[in-house]
């Protein structure tokens, strides 16, 4: 009697896993080659980021960037105005928006970033110590209540905490954002960030499901290269159990470091006082909060193909 190999149960999960695996890669590429071998409009690399920044690393890393508009489109509007968050909403160069959120004296939730209105309204009062009315006369009604533009952003949202150092007024924000994103349906949609650590870890504590980022502007790691500070950064991040570490562009110069340090599970993000957000994806569990596994692993591999491909022509 002919004898014929047997498969093992290894041998056998492994056998239908490549011929899984090709299928899912041709479909891939079929989608490339419909789309056209262009990155997407908010799609860029970290070595284009870099180069624009005039870091000139000699590695190149190949990493996917996200585009976000921090502050909304505040290169052709004033920032966290109405009118910059509608117009980042209607560009498809941006793939979310971040905006920022603080109490008025009334207790309406107004989106602007700064404690006092000096800076780009050149009054001194306190965003605190006005009412929304009152706020809304100083500045022409260019300040946006909360639920004025929440109802018409359709895009992946970042909401930034304006702690005041009152961690009771703090919570009670964080309540009521995630209160009534939750009512919309849309806490899929939301990143909740804040420069304080205590913000992070209440969200955390209180609302799991809820993605996280905590802020940094400067920190010892931005100009002294060593790896305990680096290693600090995420010790840090570890310690509130934020998801996102979300830095100022000037931390590029420490771009080996943190990338080389970054646990699994935990994304860097860099921004810049303009619109500039950028969302590095070096491994599969850098996500656009609230994307599947699957729809990452579709992008992480389309971008390689396109990228590959230009590459090639570019010669």
């Amino acid at each position: 009697m002919d004898s014929y190999p047997s498969l093992s149960a290894f041998g056998w999960k492994q056998s239908l896993g490549e011929h899984r695996f090709f299928p899912v890669c041709a479909l891939i590429l079929l989608a490339v080659m419909i789309s056209g071998c262009a990155m997407l409009p908010y799609e860029t690399s970290l070595d284009e980021i870099l180069e624009r920044q005039g870091k000139n690393n000699r590695a190149r890393y190949g990493y996917r960037c996200t585009a976000g508009a921090h502050r909304g489109a505040s290169e052709e509007h004033r920032e966290n105005t109405l009118a910059a968050l509608k117009a980042a909403n209607e560009n498809s160069k941006y793939a979310f928006i971040e905006f920022d959120v603080q109490y008025a004296k009334d207790r309406r939730i107004v989106v602007y970033h700064d404690k006092r209105m000096l800076r780009l309204y050149g009054n001194l009062k306190a965003i605190g110590d006005a009412t929304f009315a009152e706020l809304s006369k100083i500045t022409r009604g260019e300040i946006a209540a909360y639920d004025e533009v929440i109802g018409i952003l359709t895009k992946k949202l970042n909401i930034e905490i304006k702690s005041q150092g009152d961690d009771q007024e703090d919570e009670r924000l964080v309540d009521e954002i995630i209160a009534d994103i939750k009512a919309r349906k849309r806490d899929n949609d939301v990143l909740i960030s804040s420069i304080s650590g205590n913000v992070v870890k209440y969200v955390n504590r209180n609302y799991p499901n809820i993605p996280t980022g905590q802020v940094f502007w400067l920190t010892s790691s931005t100009y002294l290269p060593f790896d305990g500070l680096t290693e600090k950064l995420y010790e840090k991040i570890s310690a509130t159990q934020a998801d996102y570490l979300m830095l100022h562009m000037a931390n590029l110069r420490n771009i080996d470091d943190l990338l080389r340090f970054k646990p699994r599970g935990k994304t860097i993000v860099f921004w810049d006082f303009d619109d500039t957000m950028y969302i590095v994806h070096k491994d599969i569990s850098d996500r656009l909060w609230g994307d599947s596994g699957i729809k990452t692993f579709f992008r992480f591999v389309r971008y390689k193909f396109v990228s590959a491909f230009q590459r090639i022509t570019r010669g």
